[in-house]
């Protein structure tokens, strides 16, 4: 019902909700103050008519930024009021749409359920089962990868000896460090590269062991992976329609040495890359989607979610230095970063080089790094398209900690 507004809402912390299970859980201080400062992000993705949910109503300097590169932005309401907004709650709406679902965001969404369309009602995401957390996990990616295999070319992907294992014990850890030597070990519902453990040294000290096996107490298990020689992070961006697939486009995201995501790099890949990395790349998504679609349509996933979703790839050499993929290192059901970027590129000047990075520096604030940039960066305007410079994607109150901006080279 295209009339009807979507009601959008910030909320990246939906693994550890699902990891949980409690409708009641709430992300430590830091994670919350996070999805405070970047609430305003759905707005991207949200027509005039939608409304977003956020903490903070953003100020109207923003809004009037937006309005430069022709963005008519969606209405905000503050998501502490929507309780007792009788008059919103019976508003006849289209379609609930979180960053991720989880127990705690149908908790939070459940008023405005009954004036959503019968089409939401029916879909499987209108309410939360048991049987749902699964597909949320990287134990989920792990079996779409172990399927997904057989279907590609053996010479280009990642070899049957480095499939990462599930483990539950400090034994079987230890046994993937004979075989392996470094490995990179996961908590199976995380985001964003949070819940990593890189172990390049032995003996692994004990502090480390606490980590990993608190992981193991907290979460069933962890994901262990041989630590590959990378050279590459691309996603591949999807949507699930009443059990079938679509294509959206590739996302290409920057990540620092402990595997955090930074950022993604936008239209195209940085000109420094080596050529052949990059015409590897570029041919994934021929090699990758017809498979991709056919796995998952006839997975769990088809049957319990509807909406956005991301599949990360790892691009690596192996030991003869050939370059390989993992086409399908996690499964990021929900809207994602990389989805965000092939929105933020529409904003640019076709083929100008950008990039579309998050902001955090403890003891410093977005709105300093902003006046900073601006003076360094100074923005410039091509028919309400951006052709160089700085420009900040969320608000920058004198208390926020946390950002994005798009950066586009001269």
């Amino acid at each position: 019902m295209k009339n009807l507004p979507d009601i959008y809402l910030y909320n990246p912390t939906c693994e550890y909700a699902i990891a949980n299970g409690f409708p009641s859980w709430q992300p430590n201080r830091l994670l919350q103050k996070m999805e405070e400062d970047m609430g305003t992000l759905p707005l991207f993705f949200a027509k005039k008519s939608d409304k977003v949910l956020t903490k903070k109503i953003p100020p109207a300097t923003f809004l009037k930024s937006l309005q430069k590169i022709n963005i008519d932005p969606p209405q905000f309401l503050q998501l502490q009021t929507i309780a007792d907004n009788r008059d919103f709650s019976v508003q006849p709406k289209n379609w609930l749409l979180p960053w991720g679902w989880s127990p705690a965001a149908h908790r939070i969404l459940d008023p405005l359920k009954a004036s959503c369309s019968e089409r939401f009602q029916n879909s499987p995401v209108a309410c939360w089962k048991p049987e749902y957390k699964p597909i949320y996990s990287k134990k989920f990616a792990l079996e779409t990868l172990t399927n997904l295999l057989p279907l590609l070319p053996v010479n280009k992907v990642l070899q049957s000896h480095l499939i990462p294992r599930v483990c539950t014990t400090k034994s079987e850890v230890e046994t993937l460090i004979r075989r392996w030597g470094k490995i990179m070990i996961k908590a199976p519902w995380s985001s964003s590269g949070r819940g990593l453990q890189k172990v390049t040294k032995t003996p692994v000290i004990e502090k480390v062991w606490e980590k990993i096996l608190g992981i193991v107490k907290d979460q069933g298990y962890v994901i262990v992976e041989p630590l590959l020689e990378k050279v590459l992070d691309m996603a591949l961006q999807f949507r699930l329609e009443k059990g079938k697939i679509s294509y959206l486009g590739v996302s290409r995201f920057l990540t620092d040495s402990k595997g955090q995501y930074h950022g993604n790099f936008l239209n195209g890949w940085p000109n420094e890359l080596a050529p052949e990395i990059t015409t590897f790349a570029e041919s994934l998504p021929e090699m990758l989607v017809a498979p991709l679609t056919k796995v998952i349509e006839n997975s769990k996933l088809a049957q319990y979610y509807e909406g956005n979703f991301g599949i990360d790839t790892l691009i690596f050499k192996d030991d003869d230095g050939n370059i390989r993929v993992n086409p399908c290192l996690e499964i990021n059901v929900r809207q994602n970063m990389g989805l965000l970027s092939l929105f933020l590129e529409k904003l640019i000047i076709p083929n100008r080089k950008a990039v579309f990075k998050t902001f955090f520096e403890p003891g410093n604030t977005f709105a300093n790094f902003k006046v900073k940039m601006e003076n360094s960066h100074p923005l410039s305007l091509e028919n309400s398209k951006i052709e160089s410079g700085f420009f900040p994607i969320t608000p920058a109150f004198p208390d926020t900690l946390f950002g994005g901006y798009i950066l586009v080279s001269e």
